[in-house]
Order: structure tokens, then C-alpha cells, then sequence
């Protein structure tokens, strides 16, 4: 009796020992997480439960440190780097992309097969072999040349066959949600779920990749991350303005629209068969705007800070509800029940097949609204005469005049005449009390002749304006000294001899016989004539200092 008891307690530790071995994908893939939280989340399409057994021995399983990480790989460590479309709607479709990044100096080629790169050194592997891996090569071990061995080996860790053999050498096993999906591929694969079943809020993919080695898979990397399902509409909104310095910190000027653009996140195209809605409120008392365009712009008259809201309404088509049951007639006499299973539907609650489902997504904002330069604009352009002749640099005084706050800085940009390669670049402070009329004189230098592009900028702490003008210099050859300098030689021997008539007439004037003149208007219109010319002659040859006229007492000054 006692033997009869201890055999029948070896066959019942036999039993167990297979239960306690065998591996599933919940126990390699979830990190130890409770096969209790899988059990909480839908079905997804063509996924299977991680309750399903794990190959171990096709499919070895090392934990995190395990020393033969080190050698799964030749000439170092493959990274796997998981990326997702995420946020997603729910509903719409999400889609999870797998990249291998492989050691320095290797890479795959058009085969698949993992080679060095040419004229690349890798100092911990120096091979003078062309592959890392040859995927073609099958004769790494015999059992691969039959294709019984090849029916035995080609299936996934749950013992499915590979749908195409022989063709991808990494093996995927992607999970989430207490549900796995298998998957051949070469170093970078996409994986796509809908949302539709998935429960809203953060959740984790996890994916482990194998690599064919003989008669068995090695591990080579495993890589999670952290998406997102929302019922929500995830939108995000740009703002720029014209002259505004730096839109990114949510101060914008006054008196200038603002270019408000929604963007929403819909990479599957979800949303294309909605109707979409925009509903504006800028904080100022405007009222409420509502569009169907996705931009907007608005202008703020006033300075302050202001709450900016936005709520975007889709009409996304979906099922129809399922109709309830009108309650059971009754006569009013009688008291008596409709009988069982005769539960007719209420009219209008008789399914419509264009059925909709709202989803709404927000946006809020605090903008703070400031002065600035609104406009800058050149309004006059003159060449600065020079004391010598200096053909190599030509000055030009540009006036400007600007609108809204006064700057502070003035900056030039010189290029060619398509303003696209900078030859020279000047800032100057503002330091000019220009007072509240924005009106100032920026002087600037020129190499040479031909023409220039020049890019002025009038800056504050909020705005930077911006204008451009063409400027053509013109070319100055050497004969054109030697004209200038016989033209100055023959205006002195004209005002010579000029002179010269002047004190004749003025001798013989004194020293002749006076005589009345009779019907002189001629000679006076001759001698009008005569002063008129020597207070031209005076002006243009001795001009003198003419600070003091009146018209020059509003000059701006000169930058």
C-alpha cells in the first residue's frame, strides 16, 4: 500500500513538472506583470492571448544581464527603436514601427543580408569577410538542406508556420494588452492595430526580436513604449504674426492679425468622412467665432492677457445604437400584457444607417498682447558726397520711417541683387531721442559698384520689421577723375575772367562821365541780370555754411 501510494505521488509530480516548465508569452514578454490584467481588455483583430505556450527551446529566453547578451550579435549590440503614431483617436487605427539599428560599420543590403560597409573600420571586429550574417548562405548547419528540417524549424514561438520561408531573417513578437502578434521582417517592420477595443489611457508595447541562427533563434534586443488612446481629438494649434520677434512665448503686438492654425493629429485618416467644426472665443469680448476652415486670423485692439479657447467638434459616422424595446402595451380594462417576445420598436427609434458620433477635442491659451513696430518703410535714398575720391567705398544715407513703437536696434544685411549670399552685416542700438515720431537716417558703405540687395530690420524686446530694397552704385572709371579735374580748371578760368570784367566795368564806371540815362529798363534788366549770376556763381562755388536754414531743424539723426 504504502509503494502503491508513493507511485501514485510520482505520477502526479510527472504531471506537474511540464506545467511548471513550459514557458508562455505572458511569463517572457509581460515582465512579470499578472496574467489578471491581460483578461481586462477586448479582443484585437488577429491577435492572439498571451496564455499561449512560448517555444523555449526554439526560442531561447534570457532575462536582463544575462551574459550571452553580449555575444548575440557580432561586433557589438543591436538596438531596436519603437516608435508609434500616438495619440490616436478611438477608433482609428494606430501604427507601431520597428527599427534595428546595427553596430558601427554594418548595415543591410538589398538581400537582407547583413554586410560591412565599405571604407568603414570597425576596430572591434576588423573582418576582412564582406557579411556580418548571410542570410543565403543556408549551409551553416546540414539540418537547414532538407525540407522536413525546414517544415520543424520555420514556425513562430507558438509553433505556427511561417507564412513565406526563407525569405525575412528576423523574427518580431510584439505584445500589449494580454495579446501578442508574430511577425517576419527584414530591419524594420510597421505593425498597425484599431483602437476600437482598446481601453482609453496609456498603455505599453512591448517587442522582442530574434535573429535566425542554425537550428534556433537568438534574441537580439527587446524595446517597449508608452502610447495613448483618447476619446478626445488631439490637436495641437500654431500662432504667428507678422513682426512678432519670437511667437513661441505667446506674446504677440496689437493692432496686427494673428494666423491661428489647427492641426489635428489623425495620421490614419479617421476623421476624413466628418464634418468638422471650429469654435473660437479670443478673450476679448468679440463673441464666439465659429468656422469650418481650420485657420483663422484675428486682431487684438487692446494690450492686456487674454484666454484663448478653441473646441473642435467632428461628427464622426459610426454604428447605430441598438434600438430598446417599447414596454409592453396594455388595455386599459383589461390590464393585460402584451404577450412574450412581441416587443415592437417606438418609430423613432428605428435605426437610421447614417448614424454619428461626436468627438470633441480643446485647446486653451493665455496670450499676452504688447506694442510694436507694425510697419518700417524706406522713404528716401541719398549718396554721401565724399571729401576725396575714394572709388572703392561709395555712402548712402537711407531714411526711415516706421509705424507703432520705437525701435531700438536697426540692423542691415548687404547681398547680391537675388538677396541671397551676405557680403556684410551692421546692428546699431537706437540710441537717437526720436520722441514719438519714429523717423531716423541709417548710413551705410558699399565696395565697389553694381547692384546690392539691402535687408533693414527696426527691432524692439516684442517686434522685428522688416524691409528690403534694391540699391544700384554706379561705377566710377579713372577718366572720370581726369574729367572732374579739367572741369574744375575750366570753371576757374570762367570765374577769372568774370572777375576780370567785373572790375573793368567798375573802373570805367567811376572814371567816366556821367550821364543821364534815358529808357535804361534794358540795362537794369542787364544788371539784374548780371547780380543774378554772381549770387549763382557765389552759391555754387563758395557754398558756405547752411545749418541755418530752417528746413534742416527736423533732420533725423544719423545711425
Amino acid at each position: 500500500m504504502q509503494f502503491l501510494c508513493c507511485f501514485l505521488g510520482f505520477l502526479l509530480l510527472a504531471a506537474r513538472l511540464p506545467l511548471d516548465v513550459a514557458k508562455r508569452f505572458h511569463d517572457v514578454l509581460s515582465n512579470g506583470r499578472p496574467s489578471g490584467y491581460m483578461r481586462e481588455h477586448n479582443q484585437l483583430n488577429g491577435w492572439s492571448s498571451d496564455e499561449n505556450d512560448w517555444n523555449e527551446k526554439l526560442y531561447p529566453v534570457w532575462k536582463r544581464g544575462d551574459s550571452r547578451w553580449k555575444n548575440s550579435w557580432k561586433g557589438g549590440r543591436v538596438q531596436a527603436v519603437l516608435t508609434s503614431d500616438s495619440p490616436a483617436l478611438v477608433g482609428s487605427t494606430l501604427t507601431f514601427a520597428v527599427n534595428l539599428v546595427f553596430p558601427r560599420c554594418q548595415k543591410e543590403d538589398a538581400n537582407g543580408n547583413i554586410v560591412y560597409e565599405k571604407d568603414c573600420r570597425n576596430d572591434t571586429d576588423p573582418s576582412p569577410d564582406q557579411y556580418v550574417y548571410s542570410w543565403m548562405a543556408w549551409t551553416e548547419d546540414s539540418a537547414w538542406g532538407n525540407s522536413s528540417s525546414h517544415s520543424r524549424h520555420d514556425v513562430f514561438p507558438d509553433g505556427r508556420p511561417f507564412p513565406h520561408p526563407r525569405k525575412w531573417n528576423f523574427v518580431y513578437v510584439f505584445h500589449t494588452l494580454g495579446q501578442y502578434f508574430q511577425k517576419l521582417g527584414r530591419c524594420s517592420v510597421t505593425v498597425s492595430i484599431n483602437t476600437a477595443n482598446v481601453s482609453l489611457g496609456p498603455q505599453i508595447m512591448e517587442v522582442t526580436v530574434y535573429r535566425r541562427h542554425r537550428w534556433a533563434y537568438v534574441p537580439i534586443a527587446k524595446v517597449k513604449d508608452v502610447y495613448v488612446v483618447t476619446d478626445q481629438i488631439p490637436i495641437f494649434v500654431t500662432m504667428s504674426q507678422k513682426n512678432n520677434r519670437n511667437s513661441s512665448d505667446e506674446t504677440f503686438l496689437r493692432d496686427l492679425p494673428i494666423m491661428f492654425s489647427v492641426l489635428i493629429h489623425d495620421p490614419s485618416h479617421f476623421l476624413n468622412e466628418s464634418s468638422i467644426s471650429y469654435k473660437w472665443n479670443f478673450g476679448d469680448n468679440t463673441g464666439l467665432f465659429v468656422s469650418t476652415n481650420d485657420t483663422l486670423n484675428h486682431t487684438y485692439v487692446l494690450n492686456g492677457t487674454f484666454s484663448l479657447n478653441l473646441t473642435v467638434q467632428a461628427a464622426v459616422p459610426g454604428p447605430c445604437p441598438a434600438p430598446s424595446p417599447r414596454p409592453p402595451l396594455t388595455t386599459p380594462s383589461l390590464y393585460s400584457p402584451v404577450p412574450a417576445g412581441n416587443n415592437p420598436l417606438e418609430p423613432r427609434e428605428i435605426p437610421d444607417e447614417h448614424c454619428q458620433i461626436k468627438r470633441y477635442g480643446y485647446f486653451t491659451a493665455t496670450i499676452t498682447i504688447v506694442e510694436g513696430i507694425l510697419e518700417v518703410n524706406i522713404i528716401q535714398v541719398t549718396d554721401v558726397p565724399m571729401p576725396k575720391p575714394q572709388p572703392e567705398n561709395s555712402l548712402v544715407d537711407f531714411v526711415v520711417a516706421c509705424q507703432g513703437s520705437i525701435p531700438t536696434e536697426v540692423c542691415t544685411i548687404i547681398s547680391d541683387p537675388a538677396c541671397q549670399i551676405t557680403q556684410n552685416t551692421v546692428c546699431d542700438p537706437v540710441d537717437v531721442a526720436l520722441g514719438d515720431m519714429c523717423l531716423l537716417t541709417v548710413r551705410r558703405a558699399f565696395r565697389g559698384s553694381g547692384t546690392y540687395c539691402l535687408n533693414l530690420t527696426l527691432g524692439d524686446d516684442a517686434s522685428l520689421a522688416l524691409t528690403s530694397i534694391l540699391v544700384s552704385i554706379p561705377g566710377r572709371d579713372p577718366a572720370f577723375f581726369l574729367r572732374m579735374a579739367n572741369g574744375t580748371l575750366v570753371s576757374v578760368g570762367c570765374l577769372a575772367a568774370v572777375f576780370v570784367t567785373v572790375i573793368a566795368l567798375l573802373v570805367y564806371k567811376k572814371h567816366k562821365e556821367y550821364k543821364p540815362i534815358k529808357n535804361s529798363t534794358g540795362i537794369s534788366v542787364k544788371g539784374k541780370g548780371l547780380n543774378v549770376f554772381l549770387t549763382r556763381a557765389k552759391t555754387v562755388f563758395f557754398p558756405g555754411n547752411q545749418e541755418k536754414n530752417p528746413l534742416l531743424k527736423n533732420q533725423p539723426g544719423i545711425l
